[in-house]
């Protein structure tokens, strides 16, 4: 289960930088482990295939030092999810790491099925 939640946080932590600027996977790697994460290519890569098969970055290659170096980018639907995510984020954090929020769960039957997203 660690592992999903930690993949969660990379992936919000790839779009972030991918936001701000075009990025290849060793730059990511990289900074990644600055953070403690501990990546390989191999994990890396799928994670980055997939953003963009979803549709939440670009590609472009770009011929660095006689080889072709893959830089991806957010794309609108890539920012508008990291804004989006950026919210939940600061929600969560104000709740479990500040205490701030409801202490307790709802009732059952209060909270409209629709209001949860």
């Amino acid at each position: 289960m660690q592992r999903d939640f930690l993949l969660g946080f990379i992936k919000i932590h790839i779009l972030h930088h991918a936001s701000q600027e075009p990025v290849y996977g060793l730059a990511l790697i990289e900074e990644l482990g600055r953070h403690g994460y501990n990546l390989s290519p191999g994990t890396l890569y799928p994670v980055l295939h997939s953003l963009e098969e979803d549709g939440y970055l670009s590609r472009e290659d770009r011929i660095i030092g006689g080889r072709v170096r893959k830089y991806y980018s957010a794309t609108p639907l890539g920012a508008r999810a990291l804004e989006e995510t950026k919210e939940k984020i600061k929600e969560l954090v104000d709740e479990v790491l500040e205490g701030h929020g409801p202490t307790q769960l709802p009732e059952p039957g209060s909270v409209d099925a629709s209001d949860v997203s």
